[in-house]
């Protein structure tokens, strides 16, 4: 390809990607999509090596019940634990909590002291000294996000 011949293309290339960018940034919240209500935070853990087993047993004592605790006053829709069975490394586990909505996140006497109501006192201090003597030394947390889901119309 000549000089001008490429000129001539990195000129329409650079026209089209102009025209295109203001098309794009003309979508408008709510005509053109639409937030979602509900919001998931997904929590990205690294588990060590060969504790994955211990960690998940764990978790069904202290994470699933107190987040079934939760679903049954209705603080959660849902939960789930992923494993992540191949990428970077730098985490091999998600937790996932879906809340009917960012509210669900703000602090409310009232919304604790159902959750309180239906976990329990001996739950909670259970769960605490199972994160301080045994999940603080076989993980680490790399990061909490909440996220909420836009749908394109």
């Amino acid at each position: 390809m000549n000089k001008l011949t490429r000129l001539g293309v990195t000129l329409a290339s650079g026209a089209l990607l102009a025209l295109a960018a203001p098309a794009a940034a003309q979508l408008e919240e709510w005509v053109d999509y639409t937030p979602q209500k509900e919001v998931i935070e997904l929590t990205y853990v690294k588990v060590d090596q060969g504790q994955l087993d211990t960690y998940l047993e764990g978790l069904k004592q202290t994470w699933v019940k107190a987040n079934e605790a939760a679903k049954s006053v209705g603080q959660v829709t849902s939960y789930g634990i992923y494993v992540v069975p191949y990428g970077s490394n730098e985490v091999n586990l998600v937790l996932r909590i879906t809340y009917p909505s960012m509210a669900s996140l703000d602090a409310d006497k009232a919304e604790y002291d159902k959750f309180m109501a239906a976990w329990g006192k001996a739950n909670a201090d259970s769960s605490n000294r199972t994160v301080i003597e045994l999940y603080n030394k076989i993980r680490e947390i790399k990061g909490t996000y909440i996220l909420r889901e836009i749908k394109l119309k």
